[in-house]
């Protein structure tokens, strides 16, 4: 299958290997590729993510393009963009390259312009998911493994025992693609809970704020939410 996975920090990387080492074909999307294949400096905020170069140099079978470009061709979207950007991202690829495909939405709208902890834009009363898919009514958006580091998306054994991942959307058939693309990642069908519509997306992006404390208190991120009795 091909994919266009938007981004290219280390959730969007960390999403693209797992999908070509499942044989997959994967565009990583970016504003513009030279300059991404220029930058020398580390990225990401907290532990350092190797420039992108470097990265590709180890990943060949990944290949780099404009959001529009990696769009064009692919027949399921992931959005592993800053929440904050990512209805301007959409926008730039044109509703052509977007209508009636899947969108995997990973992201989560931390608004850190008032520094440490961030918060949620939109939250409470709307979600990024929903925002989307009010913004772009065409395509079919299903947000998931947006509760847990990326190591963990794409590797669920990393953390012991019964651990849950999470899918709201509107599009039945969406999600059910979504769901057996989760299960070939390693999660097993009964941890994948379907908890409905898209409005969901409100629940699960506002586990962030508590992710994000856990995270501090543990000081590692392997680990992730359990529903006892689902």
């Amino acid at each position: 299958m091909r994919f266009a996975v938007f981004g290219t920090g280390v959730v969007g990387r960390t999403v693209a290997a797992k999908l070509v080492s499942l044989g997959h074909d994967v565009l990583l999307g970016t504003r513009d590729p030279a300059a991404t294949l220029a930058r020398t400096e580390p990225a990401g905020t907290g532990a350092p993510v190797a420039p992108y170069a470097a990265w590709q140099a180890e990943h060949p079978r990944v290949g780099l393009a404009t959001f529009a470009e990696a769009a064009r061709s692919a027949e399921v979207l992931v959005n592993a963009t800053g929440g904050r950007v990512s209805v301007d991202v959409l926008t730039s690829v044109g509703t052509e390259h977007l209508d009636g495909k899947v969108l995997i939405d990973l992201a989560n709208p931390l608004d850190f312009s008032g520094g440490w902890p961030p918060v949620l834009d939109p939250g409470n009363s709307d979600s990024l998911g929903e925002l989307l898919q009010r913004t772009f009514p065409g395509v079919r958006v299903v947000k998931t493994l947006n509760t847990m580091n990326c190591a963990v998306m794409v590797d669920p054994a990393r953390v012991a025992g019964d651990h849950d991942v999470f899918l709201s959307g509107d599009d039945e058939e969406a999600k059910a693609s979504v769901r057996e693309l989760l299960h070939s990642f390693g999660w097993p069908q009964a941890n994948i809970l379907d908890l409905g519509g898209i409005r969901t997306a409100r629940g699960v992006e506002m586990l962030l704020p508590i992710w994000l404390s856990l995270t501090g208190r543990l000081g590692h991120a392997d680990f992730n939410f359990h529903v006892q009795g689902a």
